[in-house]
Parts: structure tokens; sequence; C-alpha cells
């Protein structure tokens, strides 16, 4: 039985989808989860390497050049080679550590260093001056920035965080099915087309 040729039908490419909100929304948030891991693995190297840490400031005693609730970056130093004008982190025995300006360096005994200090925001120096033989020296310093980490820093919040980063990676990492995919009940191959064949008793041929 002669059987007619089927028509051949050019296939169209289909239009590129827009990314659902959804989509972008979780996307920003899994690069700024990822930008917040690469600071804490620089922190981490940072402190290790060139002795680098953090210090919040409560108090204004060095207003305005850095104001209560500013976070500082600091270096652990020689007390030797502190100089006039630097902001340092001192220890004091019994009390919290105090950061102030240094105003006069002397040599001290057993190869300590004399430090005379006082706030910005003080009439007066620090009674007694300190005796050390290291300091932490402010690198920089970012006015507000305190409240947040002390924010962050909540078990609360560090535990929602948590949460909904790991809820975020499974969503993006769930298996999904494509739309471009066939369903499967039609029992035609992906990418095939079902073309008839004319005539009595035809059967239907797969086309590709």
């Amino acid at each position: 039985m002669f059987h007619a040729d089927p028509v051949a039908h050019a296939e169209h490419p289909s239009a590129p989808r827009r990314p659902s909100a959804l989509s972008v929304v979780s996307s920003v948030i899994m690069n700024l989860l990822a930008v917040c891991g690469l600071a804490c693995i620089v922190m981490v190297v940072l402190a290790v390497v060139f002795n680098v840490s953090l210090i919040m400031f409560k108090t204004g005693s060095m207003a305005p050049s850095i104001p209560a609730g500013s976070l500082a970056v600091v270096q652990t130093v020689p007390a030797a080679s502190v100089d006039v004008g630097d902001v340092v982190t001192v220890k004091r025995p019994g009390q919290m550590p105090i950061t102030h300006r240094v105003i006069k360096t002397s040599p001290g005994a057993d190869g300590t260093t004399m430090l005379e200090m006082r706030g910005d925001a003080n009439s007066f120096d620090d009674p007694g001056g300190y005796q050390v033989t290291e300091v932490r020296k402010v690198l920089w310093s970012v006015p507000g920035l305190a409240k947040g980490v002390i924010w962050l820093s909540n078990p609360f919040v560090l535990l929602a965080i948590t949460i909904g980063a790991a809820l975020l990676v499974l969503w993006a990492f769930w298996p999904r099915k494509s739309e471009d995919d066939v369903d499967p009940d039609d029992g035609i191959p992906d990418g095939r087309i079902a073309v008839p064949e004319r005539g009595v008793g035809a059967r239907s041929r797969i086309e590709a």
C-alpha cells in the first residue's frame, strides 16, 4: 500500500523565558551569603596571619573621630612601635580594656613602654599611664556598624539565618522537571512527533 510522505514541519526555537521573581530573590540571597562567607574566611586569615581583630566602641570617649557604636579593625603590635597620635587599645588588670589616643611614649622597665593616653572627647589624661609590651592599634573604623554586629551575634538571629540559608540551598538544588520534557504517558520520546500514516489499517509512525 502506498503511503504519502508526511509534511516536514520546521521547528521554531521557543522564546527565552524571564526568570521568576522568586528565582531572582533567591539568586540575590545566595550571592549575599557567598559574599558573607568569603568575608568570614578573609577575616579568619587576617586574624591568624596579621593578628587583626575587631573591637566595638560602646562609649563616646573617642568622639567625634570614633563615635559610640563604631566598629574598628585593630592589629596587635609591639608597644615600642606606637607613635604619638595613634589610637590604641591597652589591657588594664581587673578592668575592661580601654581605647584612647597616645599623647606621649617613653621607655619603661624590662622592655616595656610607658604610654600616656587621652580620649578625644575627654579634657584630662588617663590617670597613671600604661606600662605595656604590646597593644592593639586601630587601623580604621566604621561608625554605627557595631549595632549590626551585636544584632547578628544574637543566638536567635543566628539560628534564624542558619535555618533560612539551609532551606534556601535545599530549594535551589531540589530536582525539578523541565517544562520541555514530554509527558511520559503519551509514549512519545522527547524530540519526536507522531505522524499518522494514511490509508485503512495504517499505524502511527514516529518521525524525528
